[in-house]
C-alpha cells in the first residue's frame, strides 16, 4: 500500500504539483466549459423524461436532485487525469527506473500528485457546475449529506486513483493500457453510476454494482450530497474505505511484481 513515511516528502510534492496546474487555470476554465454544456444537455433530457413521465419523481429521485447529481458526478469525473496515459509514457521512455531508485514511494509520488492535480479541477469544475445549477433549476436544499461530501470525495479519488493505478500498472506487461482504461471509463460511466443513480437500473444491474468498487467513485460522493441519511452514509463511508484497503493491497502487489518483472528483464 501506499507509504507514508516521511509524509513532508510528499506534501512538498503535492504543493509543486498544485503550483504548476495554477499555472493552467485559465486552461482549466476552458476545458470546463465542455462541463457546462453536458450539464445543459442533461437538463433538456431529464426535462424530457420528467415530462413524459408525468410524474414529480423517479425512483426517488426530483428533477432538481437529478440536476445536481450530475453536476457533482460530472465534476469529479473530468477533474480526473490519465494515470495509464502517464505511467505508460513512463514504462517506455525508461523514466520509470529512475523513478525506482529514489529515496521515495513510487505509488505514493503519484497519488500525492494525482490529488494535487484533482484538488484544483474538481474545486473549478464544482465552482462553474454549481453556478449553472443554480441558475437552471435553483439551490439544492441543505442537507447533511452536502457536509460530507468532501470526505465522501476525498474517498472517491481515492479509489479511482487505486483503480487507475491497477490498470496502469499493467503496462509492465502490456505496451498499451489505454484500451483497458477506456473500458474503465465506459463501466464507471454505466454501473458505477455517473450517467446515472443506480436506482434506476433494473435490479440485476444494481446488484452486480452494489458487490463492485466502481460505486463508491462518483456514486457515493452524488447521493451523499443530494440526500443520503446518517445510517447511509456511514455505511457507505465504511464500504468505501474498505475497498481502498482491499485495491491498496492489490496494487502493491502488482506493483511489486512489475518491478520484479523490470529488475529481472534489466531494466
Amino acid at each position: 500500500m501506499i507509504s507514508l513515511t516521511k509524509p513532508a516528502k510528499y506534501v512538498f510534492i503535492g504543493k509543486i504539483t498544485l503550483r504548476s496546474q495554477l499555472a493552467y487555470v485559465v486552461d482549466f476554465l476552458i476545458r470546463s466549459v465542455f462541463l457546462l454544456l453536458i450539464l445543459y444537455i442533461f437538463m433538456q433530457l431529464w426535462q424530457t423524461t420528467f415530462a413524459g413521465e408525468g410524474t414529480a419523481t423517479i425512483n426517488g429521485y426530483s428533477f432538481k436532485q437529478m440536476m445536481w447529481y450530475l453536476v457533482f458526478t460530472e465534476s469529479m469525473v473530468l477533474a480526473t487525469p490519465s494515470l495509464s496515459t502517464r505511467i505508460e509514457e513512463e514504462v517506455k521512455s525508461g523514466d520509470v527506473a529512475f523513478k525506482l531508485i529514489r529515496p521515495i514511494s513510487f505509488l505514493a509520488f503519484h497519488y500525492a500528485e494525482y490529488m494535487s492535480e484533482v484538488a484544483i479541477r474538481y474545486v473549478i469544475n464544482l465552482i462553474l457546475g454549481s453556478a449553472i445549477g443554480l441558475l437552471l433549476v435553483g439551490p439544492l436544499p441543505a442537507g447533511i449529506g452536502l457536509a460530507w461530501l468532501p470526505i465522501m470525495a476525498l474517498g472517491g479519488f481515492t479509489v479511482n486513483f487505486m483503480l487507475g493505478m491497477l490498470v496502469a500498472l499493467s503496462a509492465f506487461w502490456v505496451e498499451e493500457t489505454r484500451g483497458l482504461e477506456f473500458v474503465y471509463n465506459k463501466i464507471l460511466f454505466t454501473i458505477g453510476g455517473m450517467l446515472m443513480p443506480l436506482e434506476l437500473f433494473p435490479e440485476s444491474l444494481q446488484r452486480i454494482g452494489h458487490w463492485l468498487p466502481f460505486q463508491t467513485v462518483v456514486y457515493f460522493p452524488a447521493r451523499t450530497a443530494v440526500g443520503m441519511h446518517l445510517d447511509q452514509i456511514s455505511r457507505a463511508l465504511a464500504v468505501q474505505w474498505l475497498w481502498v484497503v482491499l485495491i491498496g493491497v492489490m496494487v502493491w502487489l502488482l506493483y511489486r511484481m512489475g518491478v520484479r518483472k523490470l529488475n529481472v528483464n534489466g531494466g
